[in-house]
């Protein structure tokens, strides 16, 4: 059975608080976005010795296979299904890595989505979402899979009525990697929950109105080590992108266009770049 793991973009990103168990209080707004990666699991031979028999093709995976967050998907749910067989795994990846998509994260859900669903485990929604958090706090998201106005580490989350099927986005990364520990080492945190509560009223409002007061956290102290992210995003808006931003704690920034207003622009050859529809 194959799947296609999807990625995500945040439309402002809020960093509220370090909580007492070292992750972050956050507010932002998850967007499902249609570049994928492809994930296929089938029963393994009978006389395998291994539990989990793994492949990857596409953007090489660094690290060692029993640090895969799909593989580790796997035997978070043998511990609890200890009829659950042996498997031959496939990974072919296609979104960039450490870019702020959140590929990871959706692999390891969809790697628990289909287990459940192939060797019929009945485990329900709210399950699924909370084995998904033990691997990653952006995994819960990829379980819905629709746009959500998130809290907590990012697992609360509210679903959103949100229509941009009048837009496209633009992905552009430069390959350039940020360290998500860094980058929250460098935020000055107030301890006290932000006017982030209001996105979910401001993603409603047009969307010319976002720049104002859909930003993220990040951008700031990645901009500053990074001016060429930065430039992009100025790129963006300077063709014409209702708007434009970082995704997570980047490298990726995004900018949404009108469906027929998309600019052709060059960047360097090096750079990641997809055009694509949003829903």
């Amino acid at each position: 059975m194959v799947v296609f793991p999807n990625c995500k973009i945040n439309i402002g990103l809020s960093i509220c608080s370090k909580r007492a168990d070292n992750f972050h209080n956050l507010s932002t707004i998850f967007i499902p976005i249609p570049l994928t990666d492809a994930l296929e699991i089938i029963p393994a031979a009978s006389s395998t010795a291994k539990q989990v028999i793994y492949s990857q093709s596409g953007i090489t995976i660094d690290g060692n296979e029993t640090d895969n967050i799909c593989v580790k998907a796997y035997y978070l749910l043998k511990k609890d299904f200890p009829m659950l067989p042996a498997v031959r795994l496939h990974l072919h990846k296609n979104i960039p890595m450490g870019a702020g998509l959140g590929g990871g994260s959706a692999d390891a859900a969809f790697t628990l989505q289909l287990l459940n669903n192939q060797f019929k485990l009945n485990l329900s929604t709210s399950q699924l979402i909370d084995y998904s958090l033990q691997l990653g706090s952006d995994c819960p998201f990829f379980i819905i899979n629709q746009p959500c106005f998130a809290t907590g580490r990012g697992e609360i989350l509210e679903e959103l009525d949100l229509d941009l099927s009048a837009y496209k986005i633009m992905l552009i990364n430069p390959g350039i990697h940020i360290n998500t520990g860094w980058a929250f080492k460098q935020l000055q945190l107030s301890g006290t929950q932000p006017a982030a509560n209001n996105f979910k009223e401001i993603i409603n409002e047009p969307i010319e109105t976002w720049k104002a007061f859909l930003t993220n956290d990040f951008e700031l102290p990645v901009f500053e080590l990074y001016p060429e992210i930065k430039n992009i995003k100025e790129v963006l808006y300077s063709h014409g992108a209702k708007y434009a931003a970082m995704s997570g704690s980047g490298s990726t920034i995004f900018g949404i266009f009108e469906k027929y207003s998309i600019p052709t622009i060059k960047f360097p050859k090096n750079y990641f770049l997809k055009t694509l529809q949003l829903q």
